[in-house]
């Protein structure tokens, strides 16, 4: 490009922006109405505006990275060139406010309300149960809705790209798809009435057939009962903005002052030059997907920001004889688009370069994200693992890079990256344009990603490899190989390439090139990232994939190369995700039940619609009071060490600041906890990283957050103990430790025939609910008073120790909980850190102050689920027959004691899982470490026991080499038997769920196709299990197991129903409803419940241990048949009259319409010292089964099918029921199989958001999934015959963790491995791939321990 001609206007234009004083008007639109804002911060997102300015809390703050997609929102911009509309999904919390000039911004609000009338997309996640905790949902409806904007029919595979950016944590995704899928061209479900291809008997024709169809119900909706969706009668774009955007072009100079941050809007590409000669530091930032998380978790300062977006070079496409030209600005779904279209039009040869790009886009990042970001950002930010760097260097892209003197172009090789996260451009320089060449007839290019999780990841190792060959032969006249992430910059393997020039395409060539890649490839074993061994194989496994894939080419264009083997040929498939398809299967009510009788319906969550339509209330979406101030923590950075001093003078002086809290402000009591052996601020000491010292309140969130960061703290160090390892070195255990024996284990070890020793170690979770912790105090001004709202499942825990730490009885504070967006145990006992420090900042102030953390505060400061480590013997017969076991559990307890105790007593109470052991002795030990206090977390302790229960049973199998589901049938209890802690089991329904899993999962069928599988193929493996679970139901703390009710009865008929449970997206209020319904006699629509609140029902047990419904619902069953008594004789008197005459006339009568209800659990109380009692009230059963395959050269693995069976009684609600089942399954997947948090030797926890740390996501569901609830099964020790739900399914997941181990085994045969092996939990890709030894895992062997310091260490 020629050099600047006419200088002197672009210096004009700087000039006006320079004499303005203050910033540009900025002018957008939210949902058609005009925002015109004269102080736009350049530091603040939209996120932000919406819901601090606007008021619209529809939007939701999950992340603040754009990894969850709670905050998505649509923005609308008119495109002058094109004359069309462009809609897009974005991440709020990532969007600058300053780039929506001339924009129209739609929220959930827009689009449709509860009020108004529902848009359908909205309705139908609510009707088809796909919203349960709620958090997620607007943000879920947002990116539909988007997608269908831009594309009214879209195929399944849109709705699945769609939705790469979104995260849940309670349904398990599988109800969002298939409401959604009624949008579709592939079409909503038939009922019933399709033959070929019906979702109800695709696969399933064994049991469809085999029962009687009238009793088994398979629809949990209909679709009938959906709004038809019109794409003609959709919001428009805002006429004013449409002419706005004609006249005035949106590309003008723009500039805004913030308060540390200045943003320059150039409006031509010779102003942008301009800017940057005179700014050279300056960030330019077009997506902000980058720059957005380093002001945000870096700290990072940036005086000025250019915004360069919107210039016409920028975002250019230009088609050239030898390729296409995109600008720097063009997005990545623009450039997806592009390239896509030229795929379809341009013969294949020309387009290897395109497709590999192209495979790389697929995976990367969320369609949120490529809607916004650049393809110039991707390049200039010069990550070591970026997705496209490795293909634009394979593919020898060329870049023109520009100052305002002239351009130069570049060459994309080895010389661009200088050094971690630099390139080659100066610092005046701009990266205009991409030059995306087209590939040769004799080029083969491939492009691979591995990550932790295929959807939305930051990948370990990318590559891209590039072979030319001599026209006509197979030998190799240039060879690229180029790989990201074993480096600080993105490597070209140039020793290796330069070593196969010349050679033909042959097994020889391959010999050379993995022990030349293994030699170059080489990796520091404390290098950032870890997994030091995997990432060298990668390299390897990736070129032998490339390898087999051009073998493959080459023998299609006729050349006589070696044959690839048809057991070899999987390895150079690329993976297609397909379309999960599901089965959900319940008992319909009996004939004859009233319809008005509502228990054992598939009724709708009663708060969806609002949760669809963001009209649902959260704790953070309390309107801000007049004089609100916002609070922050000051954390630890040490995990132990002595405090030496504390500065906040810098910290003081910053704007907004009012001031900060230490320990000496507490007024009551600074001892807190559950077991009173923590403090609500650190005195002296502190004890982990994340450790709370102070707090900063100031105007707002960001001031306070800033001071925060500002506050300087000096420590002494003192050794930490992190590992359960080095606990067990130090002896560092709390006390007591806890020992079940039950029969006579010497006698049993002499009676086995083979004795078994083995470990396990089982990561531990990190809750990820959607809503992170938060609190508002309001002091009520008189007596002590305190209002809280926190978004808690145990508000009576949190109104005591807030009364403690003011130094106030219990009666003057209040705690209320509308609802939860999640809290999986998280926010049982922890939320009360944060809310003692947030009514103490309230009391000293006596204003309101808030608080809501940061998702990577959440993670570092609350604590998880508790890590395990498994240690037994097991004596067994030549028949499978277990005889004797001795178990040992130590768990990461952290800090303080918390609620470990109660979850290592659980973990011991389920050391048998399912199975019949005559000698047995468990004990379980707490493990004191300097990490932040591990707490309840769904299944409490039972998931971790049962797991190591299921290692042994599948090592005893492995070593007698026969199959695991017959040892694991031989040994499953029977009806009458006994466990260790000599409970005798009633009601055992596990043969009957066994026995129905096996025919529903057509196992003996799918076993024998494994085999087949396994037999042709030999680096895709297959693998199946079936695992049975029986979870105990009841609080082990006796005392706990009681719940109160109060119901009022008002003179208009209406029903108040209040309760000690919380609802958190599992559907307490619904099914507690439910209950009242039925038990009153009157519809669901007359009874509400407002929220749950320690003035109504007082000293509640938290909503925890799956016994909600149980102890909730009698207390409700309990007050409603009270008040049905005393309105009996009413009734009898006026027999035709209508509920609200019955009412009226007893309260004319002067009858009391309000009752309390309350209900205790009977003859519980289990005693350790003798081994005697009654622990559980009853228990749950279930059984899984699951199919899975993997790839055991790169260890990522596909979820094929599961078969769920689970007894849950008669159920209150099948479609809630159901959903609790499903998405506690998909939590354990997440932690059997993906979710792994990563510490540093020194306790600082480095996975604190869903950028490093993974919870199962959309493609992720098994690809077919089966759930049946068990049939004719009450239960007689549970309201109306039903049994608890909420965490027995989760252990079912481990079926896809032994279903991989089952693969991993046949490819162990494959290098002559049998017999028992290890592999710890989660089964990461890392660890799958490093159990399938080969030639290539041979050639990377790992450094010795000891030898180095490694980047993150087993805790």
């Amino acid at each position: 490009m020629e050099a600047m001609q006419d200088t002197t206007s672009v210096s004009r234009t700087m000039a006006e922006t320079q004499n303005r004083t203050g910033s540009d008007e900025l002018i957008f639109f939210v949902n058609g109405k005009k925002i015109v804002e004269r102080n736009a911060d350049p530091e603040m997102t939209l996120l932000t505006y919406l819901r601090r300015k606007l008021g619209l809390t529809g939007t939701k703050l999950g992340c603040a990275e754009g990894g969850c997609g709670a905050c998505t929102v649509m923005l609308s911009r008119y495109q002058p060139h094109s004359q069309q509309i462009l809609h897009h999904a974005v991440n709020a919390c990532l969007a600058p406010l300053c780039s929506l000039h001339l924009v129209a911004v739609t929220t959930v609000e827009g689009i449709g309300s509860v009020a108004r009338k529902l848009h359908p997309v909205q309705e139908r996640i609510a009707r088809s149960h796909g919203s349960q905790c709620g958090f997620c949902t607007p943000g879920i409806v947002m990116s539909m809705y988007a997608l269908l904007r831009n594309n009214p029919t879209p195929k399944m595979a849109d709705v699945e790209d769609a939705f790469q950016g979104n995260l849940c944590r309670c349904t398990g995704y599988r109800p969002i798809l298939e409401g959604y899928k009624t949008f579709t061209v592939d079409g909503g479900c038939c009922g019933g009435k399709g033959k070929n291809g019906c979702c109800m008997t695709n696969g399933n024709e064994a049991f469809q057939n085999s029962k009687d169809d009238t009793e088994e119900a398979t629809s949990l909706y209909n679709t009938a009962d959906f709004e038809p969706y019109d794409p003609t009668q959709e919001v428009i774009f805002p006429p004013e903005l449409m002419n706005l955007s004609k006249c005035q072009r949106s590309s003008r100079s723009l500039c805004f002052h913030g308060e540390r941050t200045t943003w320059l809007q150039p409006e031509s590409l010779e102003e942008f030059l301009l800017l940057k000669w005179k700014h050279p530091d300056a960030r330019v930032v077009v997506g902000n997907t980058e720059v957005g998380i380093e002001v945000k978790f870096k700290n990072m300062v940036y005086p000025v920001i250019l915004a360069p977006g919107l210039i016409t070079e920028l975002n250019a496409v230009t088609h050239t004889e030898d390729g296409i030209v995109f600008g720097a600005a063009c997005t990545l779904s623009h450039m997806g688009a592009v390239l896509k279209e030229a795929v379809q039009s341009l013969p294949p040869h020309q387009t290897e370069v395109f497709q590999a790009v192209l495979e790389q886009l697929r995976w990367f990042a969320g369609q949120q994200i490529r809607n916004v970001a650049a393809v110039g950002g991707n390049i200039m930010t010069a990550s070591p693992i970026s997705d496209l760097n490795p293909v634009f260097m394979a593919a020898d892209c060329k870049l023109t890079l520009m100052d305002k003197d002239g351009s130069r172009e570049v060459q994309m090789d080895d010389r661009f990256f200088t050094g971690y996260r630099k390139t080659a451009a100066q610092p005046q320089e701009i990266l205009l344009s991409i030059h995306i060449p087209y590939s040769k007839k004799s080029q083969f290019i491939s492009a691979f990603k591995q990550s932790p999780r295929r959807e939305d990841d930051i990948s370990i190792v990318t590559a891209a490899m590039s072979v030319i060959f001599y026209p006509g032969t197979d030998i190799v006249k240039d060879l690229r190989l180029s790989y990201g992430g074993m480096a600080p910059v993105t490597v070209l393997a140039t020793k290796t390439a330069n070593r196969l020039l010349g050679r033909q395409w042959g097994e020889q060539l391959l010999q050379v090139a993995c022990s030349s890649l293994a030699e170059e490839m080489s990796l520091d074993p404390s290098a950032p990232g870890g997994m030091e061994m995997y990432r060298r194989t990668l390299t390897l496994s990736l070129f032998y994939k490339f390898y087999l894939t051009v073998l493959q080419k080459l023998r299609l264009q006729g050349l006589s190369v070696e044959e690839v083997r048809s057991e070899y040929l999987r390895a150079t498939e690329i993976y297609h995700p397909e379309t999960p398809s599901s089965v959900q299967v319940y008992q319909a009510v009996p004939e004859g039940q009233s319809t008005n009788d509502v228990v054992g319906r598939p009724i709708m969550h009663l708060s969806a619609l609002k949760q669809a339509t963001g009209e649902a209330v959260y704790c953070d979406d309390v309107p801000l009071y007049e004089n609100e101030l916002y609070l922050a923590l000051i954390t630890s950075t040490k995990a132990h060490a002595r405090i030496l001093s504390v500065d906040v003078s810098a910290a003081e002086r910053l704007p907004g600041v009012v001031c900060c809290l230490f320990a000496s402000d507490v007024p009551g009591s600074n001892i807190t906890g559950m077991r009173q052996d923590e403090t609500i601020f650190a005195d002296g000491q502190v004890t982990c990283v994340g450790h709370i010292i102070g707090a900063m309140v100031a105007d707002t969130q960001l001031h306070a957050q800033r001071a925060a960061k500002a506050v300087k703290i000096q420590y002494e160090e003192l050794k930490p103990v992190v590992t359960i390892q080095e606990a067990i070195t130090t002896k560092s255990f709390y006390e007591p430790i806890r020992n079940i024996q039950s029969g006579d284990l010497e006698t049993g070890f002499k009676q086995a025939d083979h004795i078994l020793e083995g470990e396990i170690h089982i990561g531990g979770q990190e809750h990820f609910y959607l809503e992170t912790n938060v609190t508002l105090a309001v002091p009520r001004g008189e007596d002590g008073e305190m209002e809280l709202f926190i978004s808690s499942q145990s508000p009576s825990d949190s109104q005591s120790l807030v009364a403690n730490a003011l130094g106030v009885p219990a009666n003057r504070v209040l705690v209320r909980v509308k609802r939860v967006g999640g809290g999986f145990g998280g926010k049982e006992s922890r939320t009360t850190m944060l809310s003692t420090v947030v009514a103490v900042a309230a009391n000293k102030l006596k204003r309101p102050v808030r608080c809501m953390l940061d998702r990577d505060e959440d993670m570092l400061i609350t604590g998880g689920r508790h890590p395990f480590y498994g240690k037994y013997k097991v004596g067994f017969l030549q028949t499978g027959k277990v005889v004797a076991l001795d178990v040992a559990f130590y768990g990461n307890a952290g800090n303080s004691m918390d609620l470990s105790l109660a979850i290592m007593e659980r973990a011991l109470f389920h050391m048998e899982n399912s199975y019949r052991i005559p000698n047995v002795r468990g004990q379980g030990f707490l493990c004191r470490t300097n990490l932040p206090s591990n707490t309840a977390f769904r299944g409490f302790g039972g998931p971790q026991g049962m797991m190591v229960a299921e290692n042994w049973i599948t090592d005893v199998a492995h070593s007698l080499g026969c199959s695991a589901e017959e040892v694991r049938r031989l040994n499953l209890y029977s009806e009458g038997e006994s466990t260790p802690y000599n409970q005798v089991l009633h009601g055992l329904t596990l043969d009957r769920c066994w026995d129905e899993c096996l025919s529903r999962s057509e196992y003996k069928q799918r076993r024998a196709a494994a085999n087949l599988f396994n037999s042709q193929n030999r680096w895709t493996k297959r693998g199946l299990a079936i695992v049975p679970t029986k979870f105990g139901i009841s609080f082990t703390a006796t005392f706990l197991n009681q719940a109160g009710a109060l119901v009022h009865i008002y003179r208009d008929g209406s029903v108040l129903l209040t309760h000690g449970g919380t609802e958190m997206g599992q559907g307490l209020h619904t099914k507690m409803v439910q209950v009242a319904s039925r038990v009153l006699g009157i519809p669901c629509s007359k009874i509400y419940i407002s929220e749950t609140s320690t003035n109504t029902v007082a000293n509640t047990s938290p909503t925890a241990a799956s016994a909600s419904s149980d102890l909730n619902g009698a207390a409700v069953h309990n007050a409603c048949e009270t008040l049905l008594k005393r309105l009996e004789r009413y009734k009898t008197k006026d027999p035709e009259g209508s509920w609200e005459d019955w009412v009226k006339a007893a309260y004319l009568d002067r009858v009391n319409l309000s009752a309390n209800g309350f209900y205790k659990t009977p003859d519980l109380g289990y005693s350790f010292d003798t081994n005697s009692g009654r622990v559980f009230n009853y228990y749950s059963y279930g059984v899984a089964c699951s199919e899975v395959e993997i790839d055991c050269l790169t260890g990522a693995h596909k979820n094929l099918r599961t078969t769920i069976v689970m007894d849950v009684g008669h159920s209150l609600n099948p479609a809630i029921d159901i959903g609790q089942v499903e998405g506690g399954f998909m939590q354990g997947l997440g932690l059997f199989t993906l979710e792994e948090l990563h510490y540093s030797p020194q306790g600082v926890l480095l996975t604190r958001g869903p950028g490093s740390y993974k919870i199962p996501a959309f493609g992720d569901i098994p690809t077919q999934l089966t759930v049946s609830l068990l049939r004719d099964a009450p239960n007689d020790k549970a309201i109306f015959a039903s049994k608890a739900v909420g965490e027995p399914p989760l252990f079912l997941a481990s079926s896809v963790f032994y279903a991989i181990k089952d693969a991993i085994r046949a490819a162990r045969a494959e290098s002559g491995m049998t017999g028992p092996f290890r592999l710890d939990s989660p089964a990461s890709a890392e660890r799958i791939r490093n159990a399938c030894c080969d030639q290539f895992t041979k050639l990377c062997p790992s450094a010795e321990p000891g030898t180095f310091t490694p980047w993150s260490v087993r805790v």
